[in-house]
Order: C-alpha cells, then structure tokens, then sequence
C-alpha cells in the first residue's frame, strides 16, 4: 500500500527532527523523519508511527479539516493537523497535545470538559411547536450576514486551547460556546433567546473574557469568537436583536 505521508512524485528534500511530548515519561521524545515539499502535520506524525514507534497516539478522521479531531499544538500554536503545513526548510518542529483539556495518552485529549461547556448553552435551535412551519430568513439579510460567518465551527476545539482563561480546573465556557450562543440568540427564530441570553452573563460567561482575541487568531474556519463575545456583550444590555437587526 503505498504511503500517504509522500505527495505524489515528490522527493525528500532534507531531515526533520521532531520532538514529541509524551504522555508516559511526560517528556519529549525525539525522531527524525524526511521531509518533503507541501509536508503536512499529520504526515510527520504517520511517518513516526511508521517507521519509529506505532505506540505514538493521536488522533485524525477526515484529513480535510472538517472533523476536527486531529487539533493539537505545533510549535506551541494550537493547529489541525491535517491543515497544518511542516515550514518549508524547517529542521524541527515541536508537537504537544492540546492545552486545558486532560491528556488521555500522548497527543490524545479528552474533550469531555469543551463539550460540558458547548452543551451548556443548548447549542442547538428550539423552534415554537405552536408554527408549523418557521418564517423564512432571507440569505441577504442584516440577521443572516450576522450568523453566516460564525457557522462553521467544526467543534475542534482549537479555540478553547488558545484561550488563555478556558482550562478544565477554570469557570469559564470558552469562545466556540459563546460563539454558538451567539448564533442561536441572532436567530430571530428561536425561542430559548432570552433563556440563553441569561445563560451566557453569569459568572462563567462573557465576563470572564480577556479580550486577548487568541480564539479568532488560531480558528482553522476564520470564525471570530472575539466578535461574537461582543455581541453577546452588547445584547446583554439591549436585549436579543429584533429580526433583521445585528
């Protein structure tokens, strides 16, 4: 079966050293791997677990960026793997998992305290039973230009592990469940706006925000939290926003 850690025709164009934090010794361990021309994260990790040790953990699905599991940290910058390119001419690179959630083994993570927070502000739509069928959003209006840009998240995670306040041990539910808060409450509708409004100004929700900005520098969707977090800001003041306002 030929490898995919090579693209196709490529040569190896140098060595890199990689240094790997493991969770058993809590060190780095280090190898060395070909490098190649368009080399991917996830291609140096494959390439490890290959040819030097297949006990290496970590985790990756879809290789398109659109699952998320793959997220991790590259020379201390919280990345998707599968998206994340190898510098060119680059001679080490430094891989560590995910900061602010327990490590299980290796670069693996259990995201069960990011999802305790996203489930907190009940990120999903409650539509009125009592309209059989909701009013229609015109794609070009002021409350879709709003919520469009804030949809993709892919729930990755990434976000949580730049944000210097979110950390397992901390209160605080972090910028992709404010953002998807944010969402919801922008959709006129909904009917648990007010409700999850309430939700995001306790102790946990938007005070607790730095105003670093680190969830939108690092989102692999170009989503912007920090955007989001004002809003939920601004609204906590006025109320919801009225249909088509943003």
């Amino acid at each position: 079966m030929r490898s995919r850690t090579r693209p196709v025709g490529a040569r190896a164009v140098g060595s890199l050293e990689v240094l790997v934090r493991r969770s058993e010794s809590g060190k780095d361990d280090r190898f060395v791997v070909e490098s190649h021309p368009g080399m991917k994260v996830l291609d140096v990790l494959v390439a490890i677990q290959r040819d030097h040790d297949p006990s290496l953990a970590f985790r990756y699905s879809c290789r398109v960026a659109m699952c998320g599991t793959c997220a991790l940290r590259a020379n201390g910058t919280s990345v998707l793997a599968c998206q994340s390119s190898v510098p060119s001419g680059a001679k080490e690179l430094r891989l560590a998992p995910l900061a602010g959630l327990p490590v299980l083994r290796d670069l693996v993570v259990d995201p069960a305290p990011f999802f305790a927070r996203w489930a907190a502000v009940t990120p999903y739509p409650v539509p009125d039973a009592a309209v059989s069928a909701p009013a229609v959003v015109r794609p070009d209006s002021p409350e879709r230009r709003t919520i469009d840009p804030a949809l993709d998240c892919i729930t990755c995670g990434i976000c949580y592990s730049s944000c210097s306040v979110s950390d397992e041990g901390r209160d605080f539910l972090g910028p992709a469940a404010l953002n998807r808060a944010m969402v919801l409450i922008a959709d006129s509708r909904d009917t648990m706006r007010t409700e999850r409004l309430a939700r995001i100004g306790r102790l946990d929700g938007i005070d607790r925000c730095h105003y670093i900005g680190a969830c939108s520098a690092c989102c692999p969707k170009r989503i912007d939290p920090f955007d989001a977090i004002r809003r939920l800001r601004r609204w906590r003041v006025t109320g919801p926003p009225a249909a088509g306002a943003t």
